[in-house]
């Protein structure tokens, strides 16, 4: 339907299916069909976030818990039987602060599954960091960010989000944000992402 005059109509975002299915954590996260998350991060008292992340019914699909006491900045996805599927972690000692994604509770490089700032690279990437497997683009401060698969030129979205604003998170000081996750795309991997990405805005604010 065409838009009245002086209102074009928005271009809508184009969705390339993938030629294979994007698995990083595990092929159980795997839908053949959008899936809509919502991701709220609980501020704790010591500076860190807490995440709670449900689908369109309210029920809990992954949450993400602070490590404490910890020697390195980690932090640990679980599923919602409670089991961690990946730990994140903090690299040190380096020009440019990354996080790296681990399988299980190890930080071993064997379990390394990926390390990212903007661009993402796939611990099974052998070209020496100089194509990324996704490229993040967008405003993080509006949670308004879009992860592509490769180096984006491409356009093939595998994720995008977007800020949900309640009277029900400015009461509980939370903030919430919405995910949707394409076909054939790890929601685990995207999860995991998302927190990667506040860590590093938290990093460059100078809250961590």
């Amino acid at each position: 339907m065409a838009g009245q005059a002086g209102n074009p109509v928005p271009a809508m975002t184009v969705h390339h299916p993938l030629e294979k299915p994007v698995v990083v954590v595990g092929p159980q996260f795997l839908a053949q069909y959008p899936v809509d998350l919502t991701i709220a991060s609980k501020v704790l008292t010591l500076g860190e976030n807490d995440f709670r992340v449900t689908d369109v019914n309210g029920t809990l699909i992954f949450s993400v818990k602070s490590k404490f006491m910890s020697i390195h900045d980690r932090r640990h996805l679980k599923d919602a039987a409670g089991n961690i599927l990946v730990t994140l972690k903090q690299k040190i000692m380096t020009m440019h602060r990354r996080w790296q994604v681990f399988r299980g509770e190890s930080t071993e490089e064997k379990d390394l599954l990926l390390a990212t700032q903007l661009d993402v690279f796939l611990a099974s990437n052998t070209t020496s960091e100089s194509v990324p497997d996704f490229k993040i683009k967008g405003s993080w401060a509006e949670r308004s960010c879009t992860i592509y698969l490769g180096d984006g030129e491409s356009n093939i979205i595998v994720a995008q989000m977007f800020k949900r604003h309640t009277v029900k998170t400015a009461l509980l000081d939370t903030d919430n944000f919405a995910v949707t996750v394409y076909p054939n795309v790890d929601c685990a991997f995207v999860v995991a992402l998302v927190v990667v990405l506040d860590e590093i805005n938290a990093d460059r604010s100078g809250e961590d």
